[in-house]
């Protein structure tokens, strides 16, 4: 058979590899992870942890995946190095076979020098090693059973020793290098530097337990874990020394060049080959992640996917690109991957929609936040309160001025923009527990009892109330009790129970716990301490509960058929609002309670209130329809053929849950349902929003409580009529008839205030000096004191004006600074006098020449402000 070629050769020679040697193959897992210690797929191993950790069973004890990862953020970011180096990308591709306590570097060891040698057909005589400096036994497998010469193993400290943490698994590893050619540095081995030695398989040898103490000790079932780059390896096969000229990546470039019309020189070229690179790379990124789930928006992941965008934005601006280019980078990347990834070519429209949008607010703000930076760094660093009115005031990000202040030689006052972006966030935050757990015990004992007790037998599905449920343990506070009495805070876990678990948007039940002795928990809430171990959290609220207890368990059925009301018609509000707006609507996330439904879902524009009321008509039509709803397991490769839509970032093993709801409904989900959607009642929407850009958010409430709100919204209907005289059917013209009226009067007292701001600009034109005014001057919006600015400065004809006060609810400053067109041919601006005040005054202002309007949040230094507005006046 000849060697691969391509990637797609690559990828797939790869994978039948290690099938044929018992693996099981796994589609690649999402950029968006499970795991809440990262927020991005950073590694190919990650989608695997809760099986290295022995926190879940895997589907087979030996896999092998694709996997996309993403290193785009935090500390794990290789964003800096993208383009210039070989090595470097914000998204790359991870080969990888698995072990989890089945083979071990016997078997690892032979099979990777295999395929590369053999199915790869790389030449031996290129090929080093690396191996950890205690690593007896993989040099020994290496030079003796290998055969590879023993002056091509090198041994390393810590660069051949992988750890997932300060404690937990670990263990050596073992790297393949390939040299290059002396043409890249001189010989040596990888000892001499990665330049001429690329690495491009690493292989984990997970063998140790690393305890708090530094203590190393064996694991009883040692694990592999293996990685090799898609990038790396096809330039090594296609012998193309840079990644960058090989079928995955020049197609990008390319598509870069012609966006910019800028062309492309090679690797490493200059700066213009560079940010073509970069271009590349990032649009590349930022297509799997839109394809993925992830929206631009200004937290988490969503912030450094508008990073990302923005950061490719800049450099095409920096190449003179006129026209947006980021679509045409979407299209080369769908191209390209599209084969060995469908979800992007499923999503290609709306990938590009989404970047697109982004782009385009984005150029205004660049041109704007470039503009202003330049004559930041003309004068020295940039300060915290700039960096913060850029950031704040512009929407210019911060990684983006830090990046270019850098590339000018200047720096930027991280400390002082970190403190005002402190005072500027919520002191309230939604409590999030990173483990999943119900209490404050290790997620060691919940393995412990996982693998004690084994998973919970959930019968609620059938049953509200499961008679003769043993108690198998309580937890209380950080540890294991026998038993726990009246007045105790405490987690049960029962070896079959009613109660669901806070699980895919849906929140846990609650209810009670009784035995016959008269022991009685109160469940205030139910959760999974680890998938599959149910915790009932609440408190003993009579009697003594102690492990072995039989228990009946009882959940609060009225909150359950609420809940699932609710649920089900989340899935029919998803139907609705993609028959309506399109199938580009996602959901992108859910909370459903018994009180009323979240729905979270992409689309790029707020709904109008025609598409609401759509939406609405179309859902409630569904359910009065009453049709059955089934809900049952099946496998995931059935639940396919059968069109059931699956998200990405959802966690499904190999058997799944399918819902069809109703006629036109099929989505996979685990919660709990109605039998037939008459059962959910009317459902209305509440409310409609924004919680980020291309990310929308709907509440509606269902059954008893929807028309418990249709009655009050009667009552103030005809409350409303009555104080206005009128019956229900005549408001709409009556309100009509009052906003007229009040527009009237707005209009009218906007030319009083106009009218008076031109009679004092009279007062302050004649005492001016030197055509000077400035002055203090509370209560007044920006609004008033930008009128005030301009009609004194009409009135001087010639001269410079500054207004600085406090605001009506004295609790920012304005600030209005107005300049006239003589001055400003004569070289005054505006912007440049209002600058240092509004610092004073802790923000900034526009940057206009004859006008300039701002403020900020220091109402003390208002005096200051004026004293300095009123010396840099007099000497323009």
């Amino acid at each position: 058979m000849a060697p691969p070629r391509t990637a797609d050769e690559l990828r797939a020679a790869f994978t039948e590899f290690f099938a044929a040697r018992g693996h099981l193959v796994v589609p690649s897992a999402s950029l968006i992870p499970h795991d809440p210690t990262v927020m991005l797929t950073i590694a190919g191993m990650l989608p695997f942890k809760p099986y290295f950790l022995g926190d879940e069973t895997p589907p087979s004890t030996r896999l092998t995946s694709v996997q996309k990862v993403a290193r785009a953020g935090g500390k794990d970011s290789d964003i800096q190095n993208v383009g210039r180096t070989n090595r470097h990308f914000s998204f790359f591709e991870m080969l990888g076979n698995f072990s989890f306590g089945d083979y071990f570097k016997a078997e690892a060891i032979p099979w990777a020098w295999e395929l590369v040698t053999e199915v790869y057909d790389l030449d031996p005589e290129r090929l080093w090693v690396t191996v950890h400096i205690s690593d007896d036994e993989a040099e020994k497998i290496w030079t003796e059973v290998v055969g590879v010469p023993r002056e091509r193993v090198q041994r390393f400290d810590e660069d051949n020793f992988w750890r997932m943490g300060e404690t937990g698994p670990c263990g050596p590893s073992s790297e393949i290098f390939y040299d290059l050619g002396p043409e890249f540095g001189p010989d040596g081995g990888p000892a001499a530097g990665e330049e001429r030695y690329l690495e491009f398989w690493n292989l984990v040898f997970m063998q140790f337990d690393a305890q708090a103490d530094g203590t190393l000790i064996p694991l009883p079932k040692p694990c592999i874990d293996t990685g090799a780059g898609v990038e790396r390896a096809i330039a090594i096969l296609q012998g193309k020394s840079p990644a960058w000229e090989t079928d995955l990546l020049l197609p990008l470039v390319e598509a870069a060049a012609a966006a910019t019309g800028t062309p492309y020189g090679g690797f490493p070229g200059g700066d213009r080959d560079l940010w073509l690179r970069i271009l590349a790379d990032h649009g590349r990124t930022v297509t799997f992640l839109v394809a993925d789930g992830v929206v631009p928006s200004n937290e988490g992941r969503g912030y450094v996917l508008r990073a990302i965008i923005r950061r490719a934005i800049r450099h095409a601006y920096l190449l003179g690109a006129q026209n947006v280019v980021t679509p045409a980078l979407v299209d080369a990347t769908v191209e390209v991957m599209g084969g060995a990834y469908p979800e992007l070519v499923q999503s290609h429209e709306l990938v590009r929609a989404v970047v697109s949008r982004e782009e385009e607010r984005f150029r205004q703000t660049l041109a704007r936040g470039l503009d202003l930076l330049d004559g930041i760094l003309a004068e020295g660093d940039v300060t915290g309160s700039d960096a913060f009115f850029l950031h704040d005031t512009l929407g210019f990000p911060i990684d983006l001025t830090r990046e270019i202040a850098a590339e000018r030689g200047r720096v930027v006052d991280l400390p002082a923009f970190d403190a005002l972006m402190e005072e500027q966030r919520s002191r309230a935050r939604e409590a999030h527990a990173a483990d999943g757990g119900a209490t404050d015990a290790p997620i060691g004992l919940f393995r412990e009892l996982l693998d004690e007790v084994g998973a919970t037998d959930f019968t609620g599905r059938q049953e509200y109330e499961t008679v003769g449920a043993k108690v198998r343990a309580l937890v209380a506070g950080e540890q294991r009790v026998a038993q726990a009495t009246e007045g105790a805070a405490v987690a049960v876990v029962l070896d079959r129970t009613p109660f669901y678990a806070e699980s895919g948007g849906q929140v846990g039940d609650t209810g009670v716990l009784e035995s016959a002795t008269g022991a009685r928990v109160r469940v205030d809430g139910t959760q999974y301490g680890l998938p599959g171990l149910v915790l009932h959290r609440g408190v003993v609220e009579a009697g003594t509960v102690s492990e072995g207890d039989e228990v009946t368990a009882r959940i609060d059925g009225v909150r359950r058929d609420r809940i699932r009301r609710n649920h089900t018609a989340t899935h029919i509000l998803h139907w609705a609002l993609r028959e309506v707006l399109g199938p580009h609507v996602k959901q992108a996330g859910s909370l459903v309670s018994p009180d009323y439904l979240r729905f979270d879902f992409s689309h790029h524009e707020a709904l109008t209130r025609e598409q609401l009321d759509q939406v609405e008509e179309l859902a409630n039509r569904e359910i009065i329809g009453d049709a059955p709803v089934r809900h049952y397991e099946t496998t995931k490769e059935h639940a396919a053929s059968l069109g059931a839509i699956a998200f990405f970032g959802e966690k499904y093993g190999d058997l799944v849950r399918v819902l069809e709801a109703g006629e036109h409904s099929i989505e996979l989900c685990g919660g709990t349902h109605v039998h037939a959607l008459g059962f959910i009642g009317p459902i209305k929407i509440t409310s409609e929003g924004s919680i980020g850009a291309n990310l929308r958010r709907i509440f509606a409430v269902t059954g008893d409580i929807a028309l418990a709100r249709i009655h009050d919204e009667e009552v103030q209907l005809r409350e409303l009529a009555d104080s206005l005289r009128v019956s229900p059917a005549e408001l709409p013209e009556r309100v009509a008839k009052l906003a007229d009226q009040v527009k009237e009067l707005q209009d009218a007292l906007a030319a009083e205030r106009a009218k008076q701001a031109g009679a004092e600009a009279d007062t302050l034109a004649a005492q001016a000096v030197d055509g000077v005014v400035v002055l203090r001057r509370d209560g007044l919006a920006n609004d008033d004191l930008r009128r005030l600015a301009l009609a004194t400065r009409d009135a001087l004809r010639s001269g410079v004006v500054g207004v600085v006060g406090a605001g009506p609810d004295g609790a920012k400053a304005g600030l209005a600074v107005a300049v006239s067109k003589d001055r400003v041919d004569a070289g005054a601006s505006a912007a440049d006098l209002a600058r240092e005040p509004a610092k004073l005054l802790g923000g900034g202002t526009n940057k206009g020449a004859d006008l300039a309007v701002g403020g900020g949040p220091n109402v003390d230094a208002i005096d200051d402000a004026v004293a300095l507005l009123d010396r840099s006046a007099r000497s323009s």
